[in-house]
């Protein structure tokens, strides 16, 4: 099976248009960093805790990409003056264009695309993450979330089946299907009031259709559904709502450890 993505086209919306909201940019701020060779090396909800950019070996670097990343989430700054901004540092650390590595293959570090995938990918999923807990705010009043398709000019046909999708907030539906679903998805939600759900019809929940797939760096097979990319298939928001979970009994388990 053949996970593709959404091409960038010309005209499509920038990720990162406007400013931030405060809980996208909380769950951006809140990482730790980790330096990886392989993007598998960090899956899915691990992106919660850890920022990382593969093959970014030198913590400088891995920490200079961040910090514009969070000037870009934080002043809604576009990918061009990301860039512009990123640039001269990377050349001056040499992370740029396509090196050949020790064992003959061909690397690609800061080239422009793999530039803008970083940046889309974060801007994206940060913004994801932070609204998803704007959503579970407001879901007694608006408990329904409509599946919609982005302004690319070409879509996965899976996405544009699910366009139109009307299912409740807490539908096991968005525990995998929350986008952004895949490398350059820019399918979004939208949340909306019972009335409004009601009047569009809800829908009957879509069939999820797991393929199976081998994480080639680990070893590691695992079920992924049908329309989406491998390590995609999860909620940024529910993995970062468990996280502060998490962190918070740490906190209460030393709190009182600290009392005996």
């Amino acid at each position: 099976m053949h996970f593709a993505f959404n091409r960038e086209q010309k005209g499509d919306e920038p990720a990162g248009a406007n400013k931030a909201p405060k809980e996208a940019l909380d769950y951006f701020r809140d990482k730790g960093i980790k330096i990886t060779w392989d993007y598998r090396e960090v899956w899915k909800t691990q992106h919660t805790e850890a920022f990382t950019v593969a093959k970014a070996m030198c913590q400088d670097v891995l920490l200079e990409i961040r910090s514009a990343l969070d000037k870009a989430l934080a002043e809604g700054l576009p990918f061009e003056t990301f860039k512009k901004e990123l640039m001269p540092f990377l050349e001056k650390r040499g992370w740029t264009g396509i090196n050949i590595h020790p064992d003959g293959s061909r690397v690609e570090l800061g080239t422009p695309r793999r530039l803008k995938l970083i940046y889309d990918t974060n801007m994206r999923v940060a913004r994801a993450a932070g609204q998803w807990q704007r959503i579970q705010r407001a879901k007694r009043v608006m408990p329904y979330l409509l599946y919609s398709l982005g302004p690319s000019k070409e879509h996965r046909p899976l996405h544009e089946k699910w366009a139109g999708l009307v299912l409740p907030v807490d539908d096991v539906f968005w525990n995998t299907h929350f986008p952004p679903n895949g490398w350059g998805c820019r399918c979004r939600v939208r949340q909306i009031t019972k009335r409004d759900a009601t009047r569009r019809g809800l829908s009957p929940l879509p069939d999820i259709n797991p393929i199976r797939w081998t994480n080639k760096y680990t070893g590691r097979t695992e079920m992924v559904p049908e329309g989406i990319d491998p390590g995609w298939n999860y909620n940024p928001g529910q993995s970062r709502s468990q996280w502060l979970k998490k962190h918070a009994q740490e906190k209460d388990k030393e709190f009182n450890e600290a009392l005996n």
